[in-house]
């Protein structure tokens, strides 16, 4: 060794915690987008993690054939995780744009390659725990429970971190594919610099040149993506949302795209992919939505959801309306219906207007301190029922705390989908 054995087994430990940081990003990123582009995140998240779990079984198997060759192959096994790693959700994304919408067969191109992904990436994963045992027992030799202890303890942590890292620093400062190409960066360079640094000396000439010259190109390869993915994203958008997207920002509560709305254009809304506002038929959905529960007693209303203002925009209509309050999870999505020049057109300017109260909180948690008996009509323009993060707002404790805040004869209204087109999810909510 090139360094003490102390020193040795810290690194390798280390790039253990690296390894697996970077193994539960980039099972994250693969559920996170499956359920963006393909919905239903209980099903994706299920598929995703049983594919992976599976596949790292097989691959600790296979890594049995590399242990004459521990030191190359586990540098070769890193170099390919991250590059399929790194490169899953651009291309993920990419076959979801310019072939999800097609039908027929291509219409499962997104979720075959979930699954393929899912596979490759846990064969790989699967192969480096066998390999890092290997490489650590070499330094020193320990008792087989303790050598366990120690690397799956480094394992675990690392896969803490990986995990809090997605949610509150890849995600929101990086964005998915930068987020997952930085990731298998990340991973590339632990991963060669302890093969090449700590155990060059079990590699030939030749391996030591050929892991640093496929290194350097899937580096370069990286690095490209990272630089071409805001054109990558702008193009991908397009192809899925059409020509005119103006705005597409990542919230941190959703991926909100507006497309049109100046220049006479109709406005389309789209959140987290699926379309909220649409063109010449946005005020179809609103008026259906929010007249009806109006012909009563409607001088208090409470709107859950909206942010956008549209539905906001058709209570203020009615005459005899003094006070609306909004209840809304996304701050980004509000900014944007007050300041957005075609989203702030379409809502009227309703945020200008002294009777609208807004609250930025989750639903269901300010229903339960809100005072009783307080609306004749709550509104509840609230995300699909078909997506999981949203079934609470369509629970029995969520129509049992609108019922409490209702005034006496008050009434409620719930977006409950197509019963033709989606007969399931409409009948669940009646």
């Amino acid at each position: 060794m090139p360094v003490r054995p102390g020193t040795g087994r810290f690194l390798v430990l280390a790039c253990v915690f690296v390894c697996a940081a970077c193994g539960l990003v980039y099972e994250l990123e693969l559920v996170a987008f499956a359920s963006y582009l393909i919905g239903d995140t209980v099903t994706q998240a299920s598929v995703v993690l049983s594919v992976m779990v599976f596949a790292m079984g097989i691959g600790s198997l296979g890594a049995k054939r590399l242990r004459r060759h521990t030191a190359v192959g586990f540098g070769a096994v890193e170099t390919l995780l991250a590059l399929v790693g790194g490169c899953s959700a651009m291309a993920l994304y990419a076959v979801f744009a310019w072939t999800g919408g097609w039908g027929g067969l291509w219409a499962e191109g997104p979720r075959c390659l979930l699954v393929a992904f899912s596979l490759a990436i846990g064969l790989l994963i699967g192969a480096e725990v066998p390999l890092l045992m290997e490489l650590i027992q070499r330094i020193r030799r320990q008792d087989a429970p303790t050598a366990v202890a120690d690397l799956f303890a480094a394992d675990y942590v690392g896969a803490l971190v990986g995990g809090l890292a997605f949610p509150f620093v890849l995600l929101p400062f990086f964005g998915q594919l930068t987020g997952a190409l930085l990731t298998g960066t990340v991973n590339l360079v632990a991963g060669g610099a302890l093969v090449l640094g700590l155990f060059r000396r079990d590699l030939t000439r030749r391996a030591r040149w050929s892991l640093l010259l496929v290194g350097l190109t899937v580096l370069g390869v990286l690095a490209s993506a990272a630089a071409l993915s805001a054109d990558f994203e702008r193009a991908a958008r397009r192809a899925v949302y059409g020509t005119d997207v103006r705005v597409a920002v990542q919230t941190g509560v959703q991926e909100v795209v507006l497309a049109g709305g100046t220049d006479g254009r109709p406005l389309d809304l789209y959140l987290d992919g699926r379309l909220r506002v649409g063109g010449q038929d946005a005020r179809r959905y609103h008026e259906a939505l929010v007249h009806p529960a109006l012909t009563g007693p409607h001088a208090r209303v409470l709107i859950l959801g909206g942010g956008d203002g549209l539905a906001a925009r058709e209570v203020l209509r009615r005459p005899g309306v003094r006070r609306v309050d909004i209840v809304e999870l996304d701050a980004k999505l509000v900014r944007l219906a007050r300041s957005d020049p075609g989203l702030a057109a379409a809502n009227g300017h309703v945020y200008a207007d002294p009777r609208i109260h807004l609250t930025i909180a989750d639903a269901l948690g300010w229903l339960r301190t809100a005072p009783g008996a307080s609306y004749d009509v709550v509104i509840a323009d609230l995300p699909d029922p078909g997506i999981t993060a949203s079934t609470k707002l369509y629970s029995e404790e969520f129509y049992g705390l609108t019922r409490r805040v209702l005034a006496p004869g008050g009434r409620l209204v719930v977006h409950a989908g197509s019963v033709t087109t989606r007969p399931r999810v409409f009948w669940t909510v009646a």
